[in-house]
This record gives structure tokens, sequence and C-alpha cells, in this order.
């Protein structure tokens, strides 16, 4: 049984726009085609594994042009294996930079969250020039000295 663009988009949450720019950008060469005028794409189920991997390199960051390489060397088959390994290799040190970088802004955003509840509840911002360092909870702490240390200035 074959599956429509619009089956596809439905089971992948891509729209069918971007699953057609993907098919014109060469990622989708090896689903079959029909042979009537049109050509149209036949999708298998086994071609979604490959649309949902290509749906999480373009989540983790590379262009349609590095997802091409990477779908023109799957498609070489195994002599390509080292390539595509170092490839994942590249993309998970990137990704492991990035969530540390969104860690650390999370953990602002979490500070400055504490900050503003704390001065709410006290009426005034005031309030943490009364608090010693021992009184803030550790996170916090932290994140104001990485602050200041970071930027040389209080955490207002």
């Amino acid at each position: 049984m074959y599956l429509t663009i619009h089956d596809v988009a439905k089971r992948t949450g891509l729209t069918t726009y971007t699953l057609r720019y993907y098919a014109k950008e060469g990622l989708f060469d090896f689903v079959t085609r029909s042979s009537n005028k049109i050509g149209t794409r036949l999708f298998k189920e086994s071609d979604l594994e490959f649309i949902y991997l290509i749906k999480c390199l373009k989540n983790a960051g590379l262009t349609i042009k590095e997802i091409k390489t990477f779908v023109d060397w799957t498609m070489a088959g195994d002599a390509t294996i080292s390539k595509r390994r170092a490839m994942f290799q590249e993309r998970r040190t990137a990704l492991q930079k990035q969530l540390a970088e969104l860690q650390a802004t999370l953990d602002v955003v979490d500070y400055k969250c504490w900050y503003y509840q704390v001065a709410d509840d006290a009426g005034t911002c005031a309030v943490h020039d009364t608090l010693a360092d021992d009184e803030l909870p550790e996170k916090m702490r932290r994140v104001k000295h990485q602050l200041a240390a970071q930027h040389n200035f209080t955490a207002d």
C-alpha cells in the first residue's frame, strides 16, 4: 500500500509544501514514482522512517544541502558509513554545546523569575540588598555570582 503526500504530511507533521520542497531539493530520490505522466510520489511505510530522520536532521540544525549530502551518502551504501558516523558525531557535539548554552540561559531565566518573585512579595527590588549570600537558594546564589562575574554588574 502506498501513501500520498497528504498521508505523509499527516503522519510526519510536515506540511505538503515542506514535503514538496524537500522532494524538489532531492531529499526524496529514494521514493518510488508512479509511471503516469505526473510521476506522483508513492511513499511506502518504510519511507516514513527515513523522512522522520530527515526531519530530525533539519531540527538538529543541518541545512538542506547537508541533509542532501547525507541522503546521497546513504544511497551510496556502506562505503560511506564512516562519513555518516562522523556527520552524526559532529552534530551531537554541536547539539551538546547548544544544550549547555540553553541550560545556562534557562538558569538565568529561573534566577530572574525567583528574583522578581521575591521582589514582588516584598514590594521592592531593594529586598535583595538585605539578603546575605547564605540566604539565597544555592542555585540562585551560583547564577547571581556567574552573572556578576561575566558582566561585572549587580544582577538586578
